[in-house]
C-alpha cells in the first residue's frame, strides 16, 4: 500500500497545478450548487418499532398531519399591561387569528379564548396552528411567517413568540464565528510549529478546501435523505480538525526530509508512502467508528455518523492528493516567509528534543510512570459514573432565542409539563369501535389517564372518523428534562383496558424510547468499533498486542472525556462557563444561577464514543508508525520508544492544540448539543495527546519489550501485507522471526 500511495503522491507532485485546479473547482462548484439549490435539513427523530413511533403513525393516519408534532406551531401570547381579555387586545388577537387562517398550509387555528388556552391570570395565551402539506424541513421559516401574520396583536402591545419543533441550530444559521476562531488559533499554532507563513498556510488551505467539498456534498445529499441540522456543524467541527491535522503530519515529514537533503519530488513520494499511509489508516479508523453507529437502531445516529464520515473522507483525500500537489508546486519555497525565533526542523541526527528526553525519562522508569498516570486517569474518569442522561429541552437554550422565551412563558402560564406534553393514542378493537356510541370506553380511558400519578391535565378525547383511534392530549406535572416525566410515560403506557391498546407519543416519550433503544444497542456498537479498529491496526502493524493495547488506551481517554462532561454538565461546575444559561426552574440564588446541572441527551455518549475512538486512534497510528520505523532500524525497543516519541511529540502536540482550539471554538455555538460535543472532544484530545501518548503508551511499550511486535506464525501467514511504515532506502528492517517474538528476536529492551 505504501508503494501505491508513494506513486500517487509523486504523480500529484508532478501535476500539482492540475490537482490544485480540480480541487478548487470541486469546492467552488459544490458551494455554488448549495447556494442555488439550498441545503435542506430535517430533524427527523423517528425510531421505527417503538411505542412513540406507533403513536405518531396513528396520529398521522387517523387525525391528519396537523396533529403530528412536526405539523403544529404554538404562538405564545403575552401582555405585561392588562390582560388578553381586555377588549382592544382581544380584538387584535381575533384579527391575527383570521390572518393566520388565510396563510398557506394552515388547516386549523385554535383560539386562546378556549378552555385550557389561557393562563389563570389571563396574561399568557396560546394560539395552536395546525398545518397540512407544508415543508417539514422548514418549520423555523414557517414559524417566522406565522408570527408576521399575527402583526395585529403585536401592534396592540402583545408579545408573540413561536414555539415549534425546530432547534436552536435551525434559527441560528450563521456559524462563521466559531469556524473563524478555530482557524485563527490553528494558524497561530502552525506558525509556532513551522516558523514559516507559507508552511503554516498549507494545512489551513487544504482543510478549507476539504470542508468546502464536504459541506457541499452534505448539502446536496439533503435533497434525497434526511440530514439533521446539527450534522453540518459536527461535520465542520471534525472535518476542520482532522483536515488540518492530516496535512500537518504530512508537511512535518516532508520538511524533515528536505532538511536531510532529499530532492523535493522524492521527499513528496516518501512522505506520501509513509505519513500518507498513516493518514489513510487513521482516517479509516474514524470512518469505521462512525459507520458502526448504523447498528444503534436510531436513524438520527446513523445519519449523523455517515454525514460526519463524509467530512473525514474528504480530509483524507485532500491530504493524500492536494497536499502532495501543493508541496510539489512550492518546492523549497515551503520554508518561505520565515518568522524569527519560531519553528525548527527536527533531524534524526540532531540534538535530542524535549519530547525525546521525555521518552528517555519514561523508558527508564516505566513502572512508576504507569502507576502515577493510571492514578491520574482514574481520578479524571471517576466522575463519569455520575453522568446524568435525559432530554435536553429549550429551557437550556440561550436566553436571547425565541425558543427559550416561549419555553419560559409556557412554564409560567401553564406549568412545566406544558412544554413537554404527551399524546396518548389508543387503538380500539373493531367490536368497541363499531358499538354505538363507544363514548363510555373513551371517557373511562380519559379518566384513567387523568388519574395517573404525575398527570396534571388530560384534554377531552378525540375519536377519528372510523372510530378506531382515540387521541388524548396530556400535560404532565414535570418538564421534559425532569427524569420524573419518563416515569409518567411508563405509567400511562401501563394502563390496560379490554379492547384498548394504549400508545404514548410526544417529545418525552420519543426520548424515552430512544434511550431504551440506545442502551440496548450500546454493547453491540462498542464491540463493533473496538474489534474493527483493532483489526485495522493489526493489518497496519502486524502486532496483536499493539492493536489490543491501542483499543484499550482509547477507551481510557474516553473515560476521561465522560468524566469531564459529568463535572461540567451533570454537576454544573462549568455549565455557566460554556455559555449555558440557568433554566427557568432555578431558584434564583447566586449559586443556583452559577452552578446548575444540564442533562445530556441519551444518544450523545454513543455518538461521542464513535467520534472520539476514531480521533484518538489518529495519534496512536502516528506514534506507533514512528516507533516501528525506529525499531526497524535499530532493533532496540527502549531506544525506539524514546525516538518515536521524540520525533512525533511536537507534531502530535501541535495537532492536538489545533483540534482542541477548533473544538473549543464551537462551544460558543448556541445549540447545547454542540456545546456538549465541544467540551467532550476538547478534553478527550487533550488527555489523549498528553497523558496517554506522552506517558501511558510509552511506558507500556517499554514494559512489553519485544512482545510489542510479536505475532503468531499462523496469523503472520494469513494476514495480507498492508504495512504503513513505508521504509526508506537504506533503512535496516529487522526481519520477523517465527516463534514467541516478532521482528528482532534478539532486540534489547
Amino acid at each position: 500500500m505504501s508503494g501505491l500511495l508513494g506513486r500517487l503522491g509523486g504523480w500529484c507532485a508532478r501535476h500539482g497545478w492540475i490537482v490544485l485546479t480540480l480541487w478548487v473547482l470541486a469546492a467552488g462548484l459544490l458551494t455554488a450548487a448549495t447556494l442555488v439549490w439550498g441545503r435542506p435539513v430535517n430533524n427527523n427523530v423517528s425510531i421505527p418499532g417503538t411505542d412513540a413511533q406507533r403513536a405518531h403513525e396513528l396520529m398521522r393516519e387517523g387525525f391528519g398531519p396537523g396533529f403530528d408534532p412536526g405539523g403544529t406551531v404554538q404562538l405564545v401570547l403575552y401582555t405585561a399591561d392588562g390582560t388578553l381579555a381586555d377588549e382592544p387586545r382581544r380584538e387584535a388577537v381575533e384579527q391575527s387569528i383570521e390572518a393566520l387562517r388565510r396563510e398557506p398550509h394552515v388547516a386549523q387555528v385554535e383560539t386562546p379564548y378556549r378552555i385550557g388556552g389561557m393562563s389563570s391570570n389571563l396574561r399568557i395565551g396560546m394560539i395552536t396552528v395546525r398545518l397540512r402539506g407544508q415543508d417539514t424541513t422548514k418549520i423555523a421559516q414557517t414559524s417566522e411567517r406565522l408570527v408576521a401574520a399575527a402583526a395585529p396583536a403585536v401592534r396592540a402591545g402583545v408579545e408573540v413568540v413561536p414555539s415549534d419543533s425546530s432547534t436552536p441550530a435551525d434559527k441560528q444559521i450563521k456559524t462563521g464565528a466559531s469556524e473563524v476562531a478555530g482557524v485563527v488559533v490553528a494558524l497561530l499554532v502552525l506558525l509556532f510549529a513551522f516558523g514559516t507563513l507559507v508552511a503554516a498556510l498549507v494545512p489551513i488551505f487544504t482543510a478549507l478546501i476539504s470542508i468546502g467539498v464536504g459541506l457541499g456534498v452534505i448539502a446536496l445529499l439533503g435533497h434525497v435523505v434526511d440530514v439533521p441540522s446539527t450534522a453540518s456543524i459536527l461535520a465542520t467541527m471534525i472535518g476542520l480538525g482532522v483536515g488540518i491535522d492530516y496535512a500537518l503530519f504530512l508537511l512535518s515529514r516532508h520538511r524533515s526530509l528536505l532538511a536531510e537533503g532529499v530532492p523535493v519530488r522524492e521527499a513528496v513520494r516518501r512522505t506520501a508512502a509513509s505519513s500518507g499511509g498513516a493518514v489513510l489508516f487513521a482516517g479509516g479508523t474514524v470512518v469505521i467508528a462512525l459507520s458502526a453507529l448504523m447498528f444503534a437502531g436510531v436513524p438520527l445516529l446513523r445519519t449523523l455518523g455517515w454525514i460526519t464520515g463524509v467530512s473525514v473522507v474528504c480530509a483524507v483525500l485532500t491530504a493524500i492528493t492536494l497536499v502532495p500537489a501543493m508541496l510539489g508546486i512550492l518546492g523549497h519555497r515551503i520554508d518561505a516567509l520565515r518568522l524569527p525565533f519560531f519553528g525548527r526542523t527536527a533531524r534524526r541526527d540532531g540534538p535530542a528534543t524535549g519530547w525525546a528526553r521525555l521518552g528517555t525519562w519514561v523508558a527508564r522508569r516505566p513502572w512508576r510512570v504507569l502507576a502515577v498516570t493510571a492514578l491520574v486517569l482514574a481520578a479524571l474518569t471517576a466522575p463519569a459514573a455520575t453522568i446524568e442522561l435525559g432530554p435536553l429541552d429549550d429551557g437550556y437554550g440561550d436566553k436571547g432565542t425565541s425558543a427559550r422565551r416561549a419555553y419560559e412563558l409556557i412554564e409560567a402560564g401553564f406549568g412545566p409539563g406544558a412544554n413537554g406534553g404527551l399524546v396518548v393514542v389508543a387503538e380500539l378493537d373493531k367490536k368497541i369501535a363499531d358499538s354505538t356510541p363507544p363514548d363510555p370506553v373513551v371517557q373511562v380511558l380519559r379518566q384513567r389517564v387523568e388519574h395517573t400519578d404525575g398527570v396534571a391535565y388530560a384534554a377531552s378525547p378525540q375519536v377519528n372518523e372510523d372510530g378506531r383511534s382515540v387521541l388524548i392530549q396530556v400535560v404532565p406535572d414535570y418538564g421534559p428534562s425532569d427524569p420524573r416525566a419518563l416515569d409518567v410515560v411508563e405509567r400511562v403506557r401501563a394502563i390496560e383496558m379490554p379492547g384498548v391498546d394504549v400508545h404514548v407519543g410526544g417529545e418525552v416519550a420519543g426520548m424515552a424510547d430512544m434511550g431504551d433503544r440506545i442502551m440496548g444497542r450500546t454493547p453491540l456498537v462498542v464491540g463493533i468499533v473496538v474489534l474493527l479498529s483493532a483489526a485495522l491496526l493489526l493489518l497496519a502493524f502486524r502486532a496483536p498486542l499493539v492493536a489490543v493495547k491501542a483499543a484499550a488506551m482509547n477507551l481510557v481517554s474516553l473515560g476521561a472525556a465522560f468524566g469531564a462532561l459529568a463535572v461540567v454538565f451533570s454537576h454544573g461546575l462549568g455549565s455557566r462557563l460554556v455559555g449555558m444559561d440557568p433554566p427557568p426552574s432555578a431558584d434564583g440564588s447566586y449559586l443556583a444561577t452559577l452552578f446548575f446541572s444540564v442533562p445530556i441527551d441519551t444518544y450523545v455518549p454513543l455518538m461521542l464514543f464513535a467520534v472520539l475512538f476514531g480521533l484518538s486512534m489518529d495519534y496512536e497510528v502516528f506514534l506507533l508508525t514512528s516507533v516501528r520505523q525506529a525499531y526497524a532500524r535499530s532493533g532496540d525497543n527502549r531506544a525506539a520508544v524514546a525516538e518515536g516519541l521524540g520525533s512525533t511529540g511536537r507534531v502530535i502536540t501541535s495537532a492536538a492544540l489545533i483540534m482542541v482550539a477548533v473544538f473549543t471554538a464551537f462551544i460558543a455555538y448556541p445549540d447545547p448539543l454542540v456545546k456538549v460535543f465541544g467540551v467532550g472532544l476538547a478534553v478527550a484530545i487533550t488527555v489523549d495527546a498528553t497523558l496517554i501518548r506522552g506517558f501511558l503508551v510509552p511506558a507500556t511499550m517499554v514494559l512489553l519489550g519485544r512482545l510489542n511486535w510479536w505475532i503468531p506464525r499462523w496469523l503472520d501467514r494469513i494476514l495480507p501485507n498492508m504495512s504503513i511504515e513505508g521504509h526508506e532506502d537504506g533503512e535496516r528492517v529487522v526481519p520477523a522471526e517465527p516463534g514467541p517474538v516478532g521482528p528482532g528476536r534478539h532486540a534489547r529492551r
